[in-house]
């Protein structure tokens, strides 16, 4: 008889090991129990599941409907050559290496996301989760009035400038990396009603063509009603602030913020799966040496536009500033 699902909860503010059961093949009982795990623990790390493309998108789909399907991130190229360190894409990967949320540059951000493990490294590359819901109720009072009602803007080309990639090369390698999913919808898909693209390129995100969403630092998750900080690597700029006073506040929090206990840290082996949820925690992998493979397999599920579409609102023009372009 197959052993009864368990679920064990971290030493950190966040996650779960779920062992005694197979993602493939899940009772209407044990899909019940992982769906109220993943609104209470936000991270739920599944061992050796070993699962299939079809059996990852099939799972993923019972979480909403899949802006990523199957996205590759790897190092290692189709006839088993690696990438060299300066290679655009190995760029683009290297900014998952700072703290962020998937599709936040995007006018509706992402609800879900899902890693299943197919190479590692034998040293690094480990994934870590972040607790803004934690953070946030460990802010001080006099921060959360400070905070209270501020708006960031996000962009992926800006996080990447901070890596040291140009605009254009960022969106050379966005498109790259992009065209490997079998999904049918592509990055820029998802945009809140009535919302169209900028036409100022100044105002606008070189890389999906859209004015940076702008959304609020403190966030109330749309189902479990808690409310946890909004930040990550993609925020830049504060409406009404200056573009110092932004950052300055802006790292503030997210230095504050990812520290244990509110940081889980996972090492994978080959087989493992992991799902979180993008409403309240950031998250980011660990380098490795790149003279060895890492490949980890990607699905991405698009956020409800009630509860995630941004504000499309380009900043003024005093609020553009030169790695827009």
């Amino acid at each position: 008889m197959r052993a009864a699902l368990q679920i064990e909860t971290t030493p950190a503010t966040l996650g779960a090991t779920v062992t005694g059961v197979k993602l493939a093949s899940l009772s209407p009982k044990d899909w019940s129990q992982i769906r109220t795990a993943f609104l209470e623990h936000a991270v739920l790390v599944f061992p050796g599941q070993h699962l299939s493309d079809r059996e990852q998108a099939a799972f993923g789909g019972r979480f909403g409907e899949l802006v990523v399907t199957l996205l590759e991130f790897s190092n290692e190229m189709s006839d088993g050559s690696l990438r060299s360190a300066d290679d655009p894409m190995m760029q683009l990967l290297k900014g998952n290496e700072g703290w962020h949320t998937d599709n936040s540059y995007l006018p509706v951000s992402a609800s879900a996301s899902m890693l299943s493990a197919r190479t590692v490294p034998s040293a690094g590359g480990d994934t870590e989760w972040a607790d803004m819901r934690a953070a946030y109720q460990a802010l001080t009072p006099k921060m959360r009035t400070r905070i209270e009602g501020l708006k960031a803007y996000h962009s992926l080309t800006r996080s990447q400038v901070r890596t040291g990639q140009g605009a254009s090369e960022t969106a050379r390698a966005f498109a790259t990396l992009t065209s490997r999913d079998s999904s049918p919808r592509r990055p820029g898909a998802g945009a809140a009603p009535g919302t169209s693209a900028g036409s100022d390129p100044a105002a606008s995100d070189s890389v999906l063509n859209v004015p940076p969403p702008l959304r609020p630092l403190v966030k109330r998750h749309p189902e479990t009603g808690r409310p946890a900080l909004y930040i990550g690597r993609h925020a830049y700029r504060i409406e009404g602030l200056g573009l110092a006073e932004s950052e300055g506040l802006l790292t503030e929090l997210l230095d504050f913020a990812c520290h244990p206990p509110r940081v889980l840290t996972h090492t994978w082996e080959v087989g493992d799966f992991v799902i979180w949820d993008n409403r309240c925690v950031l998250h980011r992998v660990r380098p490795w040496d790149l003279a060895e493979a890492r490949t980890v397999v990607h699905t991405r599920v698009n956020g409800d536009p009630v509860s995630e579409a941004a504000e499309l609102s380009p900043p003024r023009d005093a609020e553009v500033d030169e790695s827009t372009v």
